[in-house]
């Protein structure tokens, strides 16, 4: 049987969702089951506030719920990768031991199909857009996270609906060619890392995008939010696919 790789990011899952996490659910169990492995290239959830939301009672039971899912996955003999994105970069090491999964550096390179694929969530990229990329160096670092995850679980819920929502008024002053991907940017990374394939998410457009880098063919592939139909890419020896559900 031709082994399988399958890549998905953006779903945003929250229990304001339940459409949306049903489909994650049936997903693992009915197009991931018997896979090689999942890339789950960031923003799992659509907030993650600490590894202690495994334990939260009044935010429902979806974080140990998603662990308990992945894990099933896992146990049958699937790597499961997990990467930070933009709204869950606070995941760690417990999350990634209930769940089976191990945690990726953003980026990294893989082995996939036999060939070394770039693997990134895909913020970094969007080099344009200047103030999300000075809150994302304020947001990453050790000080802030630090401070942050010292309040009541609570408290810091609070303080995460403060963000999201002047987060969803700068997003709407902002053009859209801004939030997406820099050119340079990307031929940037594919020579930095000698690659031919990048895939990535973040920016909610899916597709193929076939670019010559040094005389060199590449393609970036772009997955596909789960805010709409979602889906996700397929890799196998055969190559790369996006699938739509």
């Amino acid at each position: 049987m031709t082994a399988r790789a399958l890549f998905i990011s953006d779903l945003h899952l929250a229990g304001e969702r339940p459409e949306v996490c049903e489909r994650f659910y049936r997903f693992l169990r009915e197009e991931a089951h018997g896979c090689a492995a999942l890339y789950v290239l960031g923003d799992l959830f659509e907030a993650w506030l600490g590894d202690d939301e495994l334990d939260d009672q009044e935010g429902g039971p979806l974080a140990a719920e998603v662990a308990r899912a992945l894990r099933q996955l896992s146990d049958a003999g699937s790597l499961i990768a997990v990467m930070h994105g933009n709204r869950d970069f606070l995941l760690s090491a417990r999350f990634c031991s209930a769940a089976g999964a191990t945690l990726l550096s953003d980026p990294v390179v893989m082995q996939v199909a036999g060939e070394r694929v770039l693997l990134t969530h895909g913020d970094t990229l969007c080099t344009d857009d200047h103030d999300y990329q000075r809150w994302r160096s304020v947001a990453r670092s050790d000080q802030w996270q630090k401070e942050f995850l010292a309040q009541p679980l609570a408290g810091r819920r609070k303080a995460s609906r403060a963000l999201r929502e002047k987060s969803k008024e700068v997003i709407a002053a902002k053009a859209a060619e801004i939030m997406d991907v820099n050119a340079d940017a990307v031929r940037g990374a594919f020579r930095r890392y000698g690659v031919r394939r990048l895939i990535h998410g973040h920016t909610h457009r899916p597709a193929k995008h076939e670019l010559n880098v040094d005389g060199r063919p590449c393609e970036r592939w772009v997955l596909p939010d789960w805010y709409g139909r979602g889906g996700y890419l397929l890799v196998d020896d055969t190559g790369p696919r996006l699938v739509s559900f």
